[in-house]
C-alpha cells in the first residue's frame, strides 16, 4: 500500500519502483501513473528536517561563510580562513581512493576543493545519481544509492578534516555530444520516463557543450518553464541537499562555465537558498561563466548582484597570464570595494602538455591570486592544471610556511604595483599592511626597490625559497627610505619584511 511504500522511499531515498513496461508500451500509455509516481517520487526526495533554533545558530556559528572582519575572505568555525588546494579529479567523492587522496592533501596545507556533482564516465569507475533498471535505461524515479553514499561519504572525510568543498550543481559537459548520447540519464532515450516528444529535449546534441543547445539547462519557469523535466532536476538538487546541509563546510556554485541564460543560474541559487532557509540553514552561493575576460557582460551578474550571488567565482580569469592577470583580477577587487565579497578561484589552469598554459603559468597563477587578494586558489585538476602533483604539495607548503607568519587576513595588495620600483612587468607584486608588515612575491628571482619611506626603523628582512618550502636566513634592513630586494635566485620567491622589535618578541 502507499503507507509501505512512503516508508521504503523514506528509507532509501528513492521512488517507488515502476512497472516494468516494454519501451513501445511506456511511450503511448501511463500518464495518469507517471502524475502518481512523480508526486510519490518528489514527496520521497528526503530532505534534512527544519532544524531547532539552537542547532541554527550553532550551525550558523560555525559554517563556511564570509568574514565578518573582512568579508574578501571567508571564516569557518568561527576563524578567518584561506582557502587553498588541489585535486586530481573534478568529480572528487568518485574517485576510489579518496580518503588518502585528502589525507595527502591536508599533509600539506590544503583545505579546499572542487566536486562536480557529474557521473559522466571518464575514468571507468564513475557512477550515476539515477537507478539504471537490467534493460540499460535509467529511472529518474529512482536514486541509485551509490552516488549518494559516495558524496555523504566525501562530506564526511573533509569535514573531519578542515577541508571547505565547493560543490558545482550543474556541469554542462555532462550533458552533450557523446556524454549526453552515452551516459546521461536525462537523455529521453536513456530513461523510462519521458520521451523527446514528451521532453522537448533532443536525442543528439553534436555541438560543443559552450554553444548552450541542450534544452536541459532551459527548463526554468524564466525560460522554457519545462515541468516535466524540472521536478526530476529539483528532486536531484534535493537530495543532494538532504546531505550537504547536514554539513557546514559546503559551498554552492550553479554550473561549471556556463554559458547559457542568467535566469537558469538565479533560479537554482535562489531554490537552493531557499530550501536551505526552510531547514533554518543559510548557504552560500555563485555562478561560474564562461569568458575569459572579467570584463564580460556575463560576469555582471554575480559581480553585481549580491542578492542572487554572496560570492563571486573567477576561475575563468585563470586563463590569462602574467601582468594582465593581474591587472584584471584587481579591477574586479575594485569593482566590488563598495560591498565586498570573496573572489574564489576554484580552478587554476596551466600544466606542462596541458591546452591553457604550462607548468609556469599555473604556479605564477596562485601566487599572482594570493598575493591579489583572492579567498581561494585551487589547482585545477590534470592535465589543465597541476592538480596535487609533487609541485602544487611544494607550493601548498610554502603557502603555509608564509601565511603563518604574514596576516594576509589584514593586508591589502599593491594594485597598481606603485610601491615597487624599478620594476619590469610581471617581475615582483606586493601585499602587506603599511607600516607593519610586507610581502613581496618573484615569480622567477628578479630585483625591484620597495618603497618604505613611510616605514621607519628597522626590519627583519627573510626570504622564502617557494620551490623548496624552506625559509633562508634573516637580515636586517633600515626603513625610511627604498629598501632594495634581490631575490636569491631564479624561481619562485617570496620576501617578508617585519619590524625587527615585533620579530625579537616572537
Amino acid at each position: 500500500d502507499m503507507k509501505q511504500s512512503l516508508a521504503r522511499m523514506k528509507h532509501f531515498g528513492a521512488g517507488p519502483k515502476p512497472a516494468d513496461l516494454p519501451r513501445s508500451a511506456r511511450r503511448g500509455a501511463g500518464l495518469v501513473l507517471k502524475i502518481i509516481l512523480s508526486a510519490a517520487f518528489l514527496a520521497a526526495a528526503v530532505m534534512t528536517p527544519a532544524a531547532s533554533a539552537a542547532d541554527a545558530d550553532e550551525y550558523d556559528t560555525n559554517r563556511i561563510k564570509p568574514w565578518t572582519a573582512n568579508p574578501r575572505y571567508w571564516q569557518y568555525r568561527g576563524r578567518p580562513i584561506l582557502l587553498a588546494g588541489g585535486s586530481k579529479d573534478d568529480n572528487l567523492f568518485q574517485i576510489p581512493d579518496l580518503r588518502a587522496h585528502l589525507d595527502l592533501l591536508a599533509g600539506v596545507g590544503g583545505n579546499y576543493i572542487r566536486n562536480t556533482m557529474s557521473g559522466r564516465n571518464d575514468k571507468g569507475f564513475e557512477v550515476q545519481a539515477f537507478s539504471k533498471r537490467p534493460d540499460g535505461l535509467y529511472d529518474l524515479n529512482r536514486f541509485n544509492p551509490e552516488y549518494w553514499q559516495r558524496f555523504e561519504t566525501l562530506l564526511k572525510l573533509t569535514g573531519e578534516r578542515g577541508i571547505v568543498v565547493q560543490i558545482e550543481v550543474w556541469d554542462r559537459f555532462d550533458h552533450a555530444r557523446e556524454n549526453w548520447a552515452q551516459t546521461s540519464p536525462f537523455n529521453p532515450k536513456n530513461n523510462v520516463n519521458y520521451t523527446a516528444a514528451e521532453s522537448g529535449l533532443k536525442e543528439v546534441i553534436s555541438t560543443h557543450a559552450g554553444q548552450n543547445e541542450n534544452r536541459l539547462f532551459h527548463t526554468v519557469p524564466a525560460l522554457d518553464n519545462n515541468q516535466l523535466v524540472l521536478k526530476y532536476q529539483q528532486a536531484q538538487v534535493d537530495k543532494m541537499l538532504s546531505i550537504s546541509l547536514q554539513y557546514d563546510h559546503v559551498l554552492y556554485c550553479m554550473d561549471n562555465e556556463t554559458s547559457g541564460s542568467a535566469e537558469w543560474g538565479k533560479y537554482w541559487s535562489e531554490y537552493i537558498r531557499a530550501q536551505a532557509k526552510k531547514r533554518g540553514r543559510t548557504v552560500e552561493t555563485t555562478e561560474m561563466w564562461d569568458p575569459w575576460d572579467l570584463a564580460d557582460a556575463m560576469h555582471r551578474h554575480t559581480f553585481d548582484h549580491p542578492e542572487t550571488y554572496s560570492f563571486v567565482d573567477i576561475s575563468q580569469n585563470n586563463h590569462q597570464k602574467g601582468q594582465a592577470h593581474w591587472d584584471n583580477a584587481q579591477k574586479q577587487r575594485l569593482r566590488i570595494a563598495a560591498k565586498p565579497r570573496p573572489l574564489n578561484c576554484v580552478k587554476i589552469y596551466g600544466a606542462d602538455g596541458g591546452r591553457f598554459g604550462d607548468t609556469r603559468d599555473g604556479l605564477e597563477r596562485f601566487w599572482r591570486n594570493v598575493f591579489g587578494g583572492m579567498a581561494s586558489a585551487r589547482f585545477h585538476r590534470p592535465d589543465s592544471g597541476q592538480g596535487l602533483n609533487p609541485a602544487a604539495q611544494a607550493h601548498l607548503k610554502s603557502l603555509r610556511l608564509l601565511t603563518g607568519r604574514l596576516d594576509i587576513f589584514h593586508s591589502t595588495p599593491d594594485a597598481d604595483n606603485s610601491l615597487l620600483a624599478e620594476r619590469g612587468p610581471n617581475e615582483a607584486y606586493c601585499t602587506g599592511i603599511p607600516g607593519r608588515q610586507y610581502a613581496v612575491y618573484f615569480p622567477d628571482g628578479g630585483s625591484v626597490r620597495l618603497d618604505m619611506t613611510k616605514a621607519a626603523g628597522p626590519w627583519r628582512l627573510e626570504w622564502l625559497d617557494i620551490a623548496n618550502s624552506r625559509w633562508q636566513g634573516a637580515r636586517s634592513v633600515d626603513g625610511g627610505s627604498p629598501v632594495e630586494l634581490v631575490a636569491p635566485a631564479g624561481g619562485h620567491w617570496a620576501a617578508l619584511l617585519t619590524p625587527a622589535a615585533a620579530s625579537a618578541g616572537n
